[in-house]
């Protein structure tokens, strides 16, 4: 029985690891050993953001694009365990479903990466790749709870405890994306939400409240469904789970050392480098 459960909760564990980050597997522990009173998706967001000081030259954060890309794997992992629909169990789109999430990870952070060498010539265009990098994944990953919300009623479309907290999630993650493409409110007034208020300290806020109820939602999908979807669900392999993963995780790492070393070698590496300098560097040189 102890075994069971297990192999039924690791999914669950794939959608936590990837906030982590590259760097952040190690101080993990530490973290939660320093404040344990804070909640779990707290300590992981904060690792996630440890990684930023030791990314790239420039704080170009390549690394943290191909975490971010892990993260939207380990959703599709957990949403085809415990949040596809009833009717969709055993489909087509839940048996392709986690694969098609694997190769969404090399999208992402493909464009990414990619989207830093056009900041400097093209920064609106930069803008636009790198948004649908992460709407892409987003939005594939909650196709199975779009259908829920929205197009599907009756006894096997799960309407349970957990839709509040997937509305409240939808909800935090929207504000995140307009917060991140609209850079509000210091676009309205300059110069005033320089410490506090700026867009993207709003963002993380947003991203870590929208992460907080999403994994209540998953949980309480998981308690609520577990003892249906354990007699319904096909058994896992080792080729649909440490596979898809194993492959994710070394794409995405030639992925990430392909733009890096494109970068080095780039002629106009200095002109890209000195675009990512934080702005106290720019003042300290001028």
């Amino acid at each position: 029985h102890t075994l069971c459960r297990a192999v039924f909760s690791w999914r669950f564990l794939l959608c936590l690891t990837p906030w982590t980050s590259w760097g952040g597997v190690v101080q993990l522990p530490l973290l939660v050993l320093y404040d344990a009173d804070l909640p779990v998706p707290l300590h992981l967001q904060r690792c996630a953001h440890l990684q930023q000081y030791v990314a790239t030259p420039g704080n170009m954060l390549l690394p943290d694009y191909g975490a971010l890309s892990l993260y939207s794997l380990g959703c599709a992992f957990t949403y085809g365990a415990y949040v596809m629909p009833d009717r969709w169990i055993n489909g087509v789109l839940h048996r392709y479903y986690v694969p098609i999430a694997a190769f969404n990870t090399f999208i992402c952070t493909g464009l990414s990466c990619f989207s830093r060498f056009l900041e400097v010539d093209r920064p609106a265009l930069s803008k636009i790749l790198r948004t649908a990098a992460f709407v892409h994944p987003f939005v594939f990953d909650n196709i199975p709870l779009f259908y829920r919300l929205l197009f599907c009623f009756g006894e096997d479309c799960n309407w349970n405890e957990a839709v509040p907290l997937h509305l409240y999630h939808l909800f935090f993650a929207f504000l995140t994306g307009f917060l991140f493409a609209s850079h509000l409110p210091e676009r309205l007034a300059p110069g005033r939400f320089d410490y506090f208020g700026h867009s993207h300290q709003l963002f993380h806020v947003c991203a870590v409240l929208g992460t907080h109820f999403q994994m209540e939602a998953v949980l309480t999908d998981r308690s609520s469904r577990q003892a249906w979807l354990s007699s319904h669900s096909e058994a896992d392999t080792l080729a649909s789970t440490l596979g898809v993963v194993a492959t994710a995780v070394m794409g995405n790492i030639i992925l990430i050392c392909f733009f890096t070393a494109t970068l080095l070698w780039s002629p106009r590496a200095n002109s890209i480098l000195q675009h990512h300098i934080p702005c106290e560097a720019k003042v300290k040189e001028h």
